[in-house]
């Protein structure tokens, strides 16, 4: 069994237990967001939006079972927002990479008003909002929940999630 130095067993912790920390890693295959002529968030008609967001939520939970990759934002692994950023720009959608940026990104929208497709987050760390999933029903959410899981769907009146929910936001 190889020894290993304690600096490098705090090393590889400290990576394990970083939920949804993201880098710039490319995607494989790499999804092109719709950037040039295409209508911002709100202005597709309604039919079309609800069409839009079926397709966006069957592509999410079409990934459940990915594992869980720091920094990760393709099949081969997802952090949470790197979830979502793969997910939106498979359907040509430009969305930030970052949790943060997500957070500050569309328009907000009421617990009482969620739609499959929302993005819901949620404080798990320091930052005000550390963690994000998509809605995909009532009281359904999925996402990339951390370095010991997988892509998966879980319940927003689930105890955990009530107490670290931050807001959510609409950007179909």
């Amino acid at each position: 069994m190889p020894v290993r130095s304690p600096s490098l067993v705090v090393l590889l912790g400290c990576l394990a237990a970083g939920a949804c920390a993201s880098s710039r890693a490319a995607p494989k295959p790499f999804p092109t967001p719709r950037t040039a002529g295409a209508k911002p968030p709100g202005v597709a008609d309604e039919g079309a939006r609800a069409a839009g967001n079926r397709t966006l939520v069957a592509d999410a939970l079409q990934l459940q079972g990915v594992r869980y990759r720091n920094g990760g934002s393709d099949p081969d692994g997802f952090d949470c927002s790197g979830f979502v950023w793969y997910v939106f720009a498979r359907q040509g959608i430009a969305v930030p990479r970052t949790v943060a940026s997500q957070f500050h990104t569309g328009a907000p929208v009421r617990p009482d008003a969620l739609r499959p497709g929302d993005l819901v987050f949620f404080r798990t760390g320091s930052s005000p909002a550390s963690h994000v999933g998509m809605v995909v029903g009532t009281d359904l959410f999925v996402h990339a929940p951390s370095s010991h899981g997988v892509v998966r769907t879980e319940r927003l009146s689930a105890p955990y999630w009530v107490s670290r929910y931050v807001g959510a936001r609409r950007l179909t």
